[in-house]
């Protein structure tokens, strides 16, 4: 599972290389690391039509029925200390942090579209989430979990994961209570080297073309873009960095 990215290009680079006519994220500085539920720019089509970049949250709405289980797990707590409560206002009122990685696109029970992520994957919904790294844990290799830093190359050339968002208004945290906000995520795969030496589980769906690009922001249906729900071919990427929290590496160009 993919909770750390790196996203160091200038903001007008990304608009350019996506051809976003709009950039609602403002001057913001690039990001050495960027961690669930926190703010990053994403490409999307407006409701002018037009390709815009704006700034999103990170994590997706957590399914109903893992908000429901730990709603009724709250519940039970309060009920074996006699606390009344109304359990259609504690199921409202329970956080919702969000889910980062999008895999489980089909189900496995009945081989159709997953009715969790259904309403996201349309045309609609798609979005590109521009970074110049992402970090697994070493979970496979030497176990330590450390970072393993990966990128196209070591000079971290700007490229997408394929990402979905919506309008999502929830709790994200106690302290802050009920926020309406735009979530985003992106969709992972099966591990290719060099990650899968490292985090076998899974990686990111990174979109390298601007073919690919277009395609996942224009393809009619899920039908006509699930195809790049795949796995980079071995040795598209490369380890670039170990151990540090961020990856504070500008993209150096020729």
């Amino acid at each position: 599972m993919c909770n750390l990215y790196a996203m160091m290009e200038a903001r007008a680079e990304v608009a350019r290389i996506a051809r976003a006519m709009t950039d609602r994220t403002g001057n913001n500085p690039p990001f050495g690391s960027v961690y669930p539920d926190g703010e990053a720019p994403v490409v999307r089509v407006g409701a002018d039509g037009q390709r815009e970049m704006a700034n999103l949250r990170w994590g997706m709405p957590s399914s109903k029925r893992a908000l429901m289980d730990a709603a009724e797990n709250r519940a039970n707590k309060m009920r074996a200390k006699g606390t009344e409560f109304d359990f259609a206002e504690l199921l409202r009122m329970e956080p919702d942090k969000g889910t980062t990685n999008v895999r489980n696109t089909t189900s496995e029970k009945t081989g159709k579209t997953n009715a969790h992520w259904a309403p996201w994957l349309g045309v609609a919904n798609r979005c590109l989430v521009p970074f110049t790294s992402f970090a697994e844990p070493d979970q496979d290799h030497e176990g330590t979990r450390k970072n393993v830093w990966f990128a196209l190359d070591d000079s971290r050339p700007l490229a997408f994961f394929a990402g979905i968002w919506t309008p999502h208004a929830c709790v994200r945290m106690k302290s802050k209570g009920w926020e309406e906000i735009e979530a985003f995520g992106f969709l992972t795969t099966d591990s290719a080297e060099p990650v899968r030496a490292y985090h076998k589980k899974a990686m990111p769906v990174i979109l390298t073309s601007e073919d690919e690009w277009d395609l996942w922001l224009s393809g009619d249906s899920w039908e006509h873009v699930k195809s790049l729900q795949r796995p980079l071919p071995d040795g598209t990427l490369k380890v670039v960095a170990f151990g540090p929290r961020s990856d504070e590496v500008a993209p150096v160009r020729a």
